[in-house]
């Protein structure tokens, strides 16, 4: 008969990575460089979470090579500057991303629920950044979260929204292309063609806030 023995510490490692395995909602971290940067990828930092905004790999005549980026807090929408060594490392959030309804606005504050677990969250402006302008009650978004906090949100390329204010349309001009400015449900305001009225749904580009076409 073969009896295998394991230390007291082999077991406490196995206990730990078995419920990482069995636990969806576990946050990680792990190591990444400079040079891997991406859009909308999230840093731990020691004075919290940022997004990268944007980024720029620099070759100087003189001098090691460097990456300039812009990250915002994920806490307080912050953008700041930041200078890193080319393929510095730096840790980066493995964040879970989980799809939510957007049920409604309590203050400044936008109530969520999971679509699987049916938890509600509740989440800041700074959090969702510009989704704000696209989100109408009961839509689905996706929301990525690490240790409970959302850092990102995601929407479709394209949302349908209804027009809440702008001037009479002028149904003969559809071939100018002159523009006038239009408010929309979520308060949202952009340029539209002259035709579009009060009451008519239109579709609008959630990457760059821009009218597309009648929906």
């Amino acid at each position: 008969m073969l009896f295998i023995v394991q230390s007291e510490a082999s077991l406490q490692l196995r206990i730990a990575a078995l419920s990482a395995t069995s636990n969806p909602e576990t946050s990680m971290a792990t190591t990444t460089s400079s040079n891997d940067f991406k859009n909308g990828m999230t840093l731990v930092l020691p004075d919290g979470l940022y997004t990268i905004v944007e980024f720029q790999h620099v070759k100087p005549g003189k001098g090691g090579a460097f990456v300039r980026t812009k990250i915002k807090s994920v806490r307080t929408g912050q953008v700041l500057e930041r200078t890193y060594r080319a393929d510095e490392k730096v840790e980066q959030a493995i964040v879970e991303k989980r799809e939510m309804q957007f049920l409604y606005r309590d203050g400044e504050q936008y109530v969520f629920m999971d679509m699987t677990s049916y938890d509600q969250l509740n989440v800041g402006p700074a959090a969702l950044g510009s989704a704000t302008n696209f989100m109408k009650e009961g839509d689905s978004i996706t929301l990525s979260t690490y240790e409970g906090e959302v850092v990102a949100s995601e929407l479709p390329a394209a949302v349908e929204l209804t027009v809440t204010e702008t001037e009479p349309g002028l149904q003969g001009d559809r071939v100018s292309g002159a523009r006038k400015p239009a408010t929309v449900e979520t308060g949202l305001v952009l340029q539209v063609p002259l035709f579009v009225n009060v009451g008519e749904k239109i579709k609008v580009d959630t990457r760059t806030g821009e009218y597309l076409t009648r929906a």
